[in-house]
């Protein structure tokens, strides 16, 4: 039986990417993403609640993702989720959900799509710049 693990997000850059490289030169950048949900409350008032997401890119998405994001912009993000575990230097046990990207498009001032990319399998890009319709995407 397959299983999925798949997660998209539109939200707004909380902070500037911060790109590094691995030992081997790998580079990986990572930025935060705030997503908000806004409901009632039984006494009527309206509420709004804000998720934040770290998010993770690697190699060429990577350095397509500084050259368009930054702090205040608005992106669509589409990936998996990863739980990343650790000991801190406290000693204790750390836990950390993250979004693996494997695709990036800023979202402009008009509401439009542009291009930041996508990785596919074997790490070939297979968007570079494109225009996306916002009508192509899975929800409303």
């Amino acid at each position: 039986m397959a299983s999925v693990n798949k997660i998209i997000v539109i939200g707004n850059v909380g902070r500037d990417p911060e790109l590094r490289y691995t030992a081997n030169g790998k580079s990986m950048v990572q930025f935060s993403l705030a997503t908000n949900h806004n409901f009632q409350k039984p006494d009527g008032e309206w509420e709004k609640q804000t998720e934040w997401f770290r998010i993770v890119a690697w190699s060429q998405l990577a350095e397509r993702t500084m050259e368009s994001i930054q702090k205040g912009s608005q992106a669509y993000v589409e990936g998996r989720l990863q739980t990343r575990t650790w000991t801190g230097q406290d000693g204790q046990q750390r836990k950390e959900i993250e979004i693996i990207a494997n695709t990036i498009l800023r979202l402009d001032r008009r509401g439009e799509m542009a291009g930041v990319g996508t990785m596919g399998n074997g790490g070939r890009r297979e968007m570079d710049n494109d225009i996306v319709d916002p009508d192509d995407l899975p929800f409303e």
